[in-house]
């Protein structure tokens, strides 16, 4: 009798841990459930930020720094063609109307990257900011017809200059630094207070400008791509060439490195 009660109460000792392991397996599990649970909602919100924020880095691990001293207009290069006697409010609308036209290149160039919003951002950029390109519209038939005969031949001349403008912002080679830099500017146009966009072109025309030069990674900016070499491929097809899978060398030459 003793030993039956012994062995029961071993039995029931044994039950006792064997219950306490399964409840504490359930509970780490449990945690565990939780806890992938919550970095997955973690991992869903920080994509979702991520998504809704401009992209900076499309191309590029490191893009080129741009970024130059504020202009007036009166630096060459910087409102396309030079405005000559142009007063400092005549200027100023050049500078707005170059940042229109780059920004309209850069809707209709940059679209192969969508992330970019560039066509989107530049039709709120119209919207948001039509009085003031209005005006610096108005400001520039004035200046020409004040240095032209009548106004006929000042709107010939401004026509001109337009034209000379958007072709100034027409790039093959630097088309992935335009593009970012346009972008970065569109996106900063959509914050600023309206009567304001001729201050951006002034704090951001000089960058604009140098976007348009050729410029790749900066963050290994000692890789030659231009001198790295490649194997030649052996001639496959050629069944002189090969016996029982190896290539004779003998037969068809040394193997050469072809250089890009």
């Amino acid at each position: 009798m003793a030993h039956a009660s012994a062995r029961r109460g071993n039995e029931k000792r044994a039950w006792a841990r064997t219950q306490n392991s399964l409840t504490t397996r359930a509970t780490s599990q449990k945690e565990g459930v939780m806890l992938v649970s919550r970095i997955v909602s973690v991992m869903a919100v920080t994509a979702g930020l991520l998504a809704a924020a401009p992209a900076s880095a499309q191309f590029f691990l490191k893009s080129r720094d741009f970024s130059g001293a504020r202009v007036t207009g009166a630096e060459p290069g910087m409102t396309g063609p030079a405005l000559a006697d142009a007063t400092p409010g005549e200027l100023r609308a050049a500078l707005v109307w170059n940042l229109r036209a780059a920004l309209n290149v850069a809707a209709l160039q940059c679209q192969f990257e969508p992330t970019l919003l560039t066509l989107g951002n530049y039709n709120a950029i119209l919207k948001d900011h039509e009085v003031e390109l209005r005006e610096s519209y108005v400001t520039l038939e004035k200046y020409f017809t004040r240095l032209n005969k009548n106004k006929k031949a000042g709107q010939t001349e401004l026509d001109k200059f337009g034209t000379r403008v958007y072709s100034g912002f027409s790039t093959v080679s630097g088309q992935l630094s335009f593009c970012q830099t346009a972008a970065t500017i569109g996106h900063d146009a959509l914050f600023i207070r309206r009567g304001t966009l001729g201050d951006l072109a002034q704090d951001r025309m000089r960058e604009l400008r140098a976007s348009l030069a050729t410029w790749g990674e900066q963050f290994r900016r000692g890789i030659n791509y231009q001198a790295l070499t490649f194997a030649a491929l052996p001639p496959f097809g050629n069944d002189k060439c090969w016996r029982k899978g190896t290539y004779q060398a003998k037969k068809c030459g040394a193997l050469r490195i072809a250089t890009r």
